[in-house]
């Protein structure tokens, strides 16, 4: 439970960040996904939120952004948000505070959204005072799937959905290799669940700074590449 739902004492480290986030009125759920975009995974990702109509919250990689264009223009034009995860996907528990800003800036460059999560949730002092001057709200979890874990079998990650799910929680599913497996067992089963369970599906507050373009980049699509699965 102290991997799947963080505890209180880990929450108070960053008291000023977004954890859960509850509606009134409203039995609310909001799905992130961590890591993407690649095109292993993301297309998939994509249609299975379209074929349920279901919105949902990407924090990319900026390296990713940069390599596969053409795949973030897909994010957008489905109407998802999007956040930034840093540029290398740095580990803030193991990264100087000026390093860590410098790889968010070069993120945004490509991504430009005042969302920022911390890749793995870890950050040290002052990283998040740096990132809160900069404009950026942090944003957290309640509920990790695990998805990553290839350990876990995909039954385990569709059930810590289950489990752990409360009205207003962050859900983090990963669009990355490693959750390849799981993921597509666990997302599916899981929209459907928290569907039959009464919930709907919003997405992270933020504005964009702006919206890129796959002619901002430097990689688009090639012509002849398929955009969805």
């Amino acid at each position: 439970m102290l991997i799947e739902q963080p505890p209180f004492l880990y929450r108070a480290l960053y008291p000023r960040a977004l954890w859960r986030l509850k509606v009134p009125f409203q039995k609310t759920v909001y799905l992130t996904f961590d890591d993407g975009p690649i095109p292993e995974i993301t297309p998939w990702v994509l249609d299975v939120l379209d074929d349920h109509a279901v919105k949902a919250t990407f924090f990319c990689v900026g390296d990713n952004v940069r390599k596969y264009a053409y795949l973030y223009e897909d994010i957008l034009d489905s109407g998802h948000r999007v956040g930034n995860h840093t540029f290398n996907h740095l580990q803030g528990w193991l990264t100087a505070p000026k390093k860590f800003l410098t790889n968010t800036r070069e993120a945004d460059k490509l991504i430009g959204s005042t969302l920022f999560r911390p890749p793995h949730g870890h950050m040290i002092f002052p990283q998040p005072l740096l990132l809160k001057r900069e404009g950026y709200k942090i944003v957290m979890w309640d509920v990790v799937t695990r998805d990553y874990n290839q350990k876990l079998p995909p039954e385990r990650v569709l059930e810590n959905v289950k489990k752990y799910t409360r009205d207003g929680s962050i859900v983090v599913f990963h669009d990355s290799l490693k959750a390849e497996k799981n993921m597509k067992y666990a997302l599916p089963r899981a929209i459907r669940w928290l569907k039959e369970e009464g919930y709907t599906f919003e997405l992270i507050p933020g504005m964009p700074k702006i919206h890129r373009r796959v002619d901002d980049f430097d990689h688009p699509a090639p012509a002849a590449a398929s955009r969805r699965w």
